[in-house]
């Protein structure tokens, strides 16, 4: 059994200037566990706005590119958790979610929330395939 923390370009660099103490994904038995992601700018790691159309594609693109730095992609992915401050966004966040991950969807969970310490309306985290 093996465990490898992933060190993502600019997640783990706003990550660590945020002092937050986690690893964007670890790679363990052959998955990859990716952390939540809000909607994150993936070149500087801040935190970005807009509504929840913006949020959710920032979000996703957030776990693609943490997925690709571990050497896995959005079609490996065999379970979502999406975590969202509004049940109302529902049916808007599955339209985002259907365009990324296709007719053969992962399994997935979808918790309402009441917040976060930062301005934000979604986070996604999943695990995946590794290679």
């Amino acid at each position: 059994m093996s465990k490898e923390t992933i060190r993502v370009p600019g997640i783990s660099d706003g990550l660590e200037r945020a002092k937050v103490p986690l690893s964007p994904a670890v790679k363990a038995n052959g998955f990859v566990f990716v952390s939540g992601m809000p909607p994150m700018d993936v070149e500087t790691g801040e935190i970005v706005g807009g509504d929840i159309v913006s949020q959710t594609r920032r979000s996703i693109e957030a776990v693609r590119h943490v997925l690709e730095a571990a050497g896995s992609s959005l079609d490996k992915v065999v379970k979502v958790t999406l975590y969202i401050t509004n049940s109302a966004y529902f049916p808007t966040v599955n339209e985002i979610y259907r365009e990324y991950f296709g007719a053969q969807p992962p399994a997935r969970t979808f918790v309402t929330v009441a917040s976060w310490p930062l301005e934000f309306d979604v986070e996604i985290e999943c695990v995946a395939l590794a290679d």
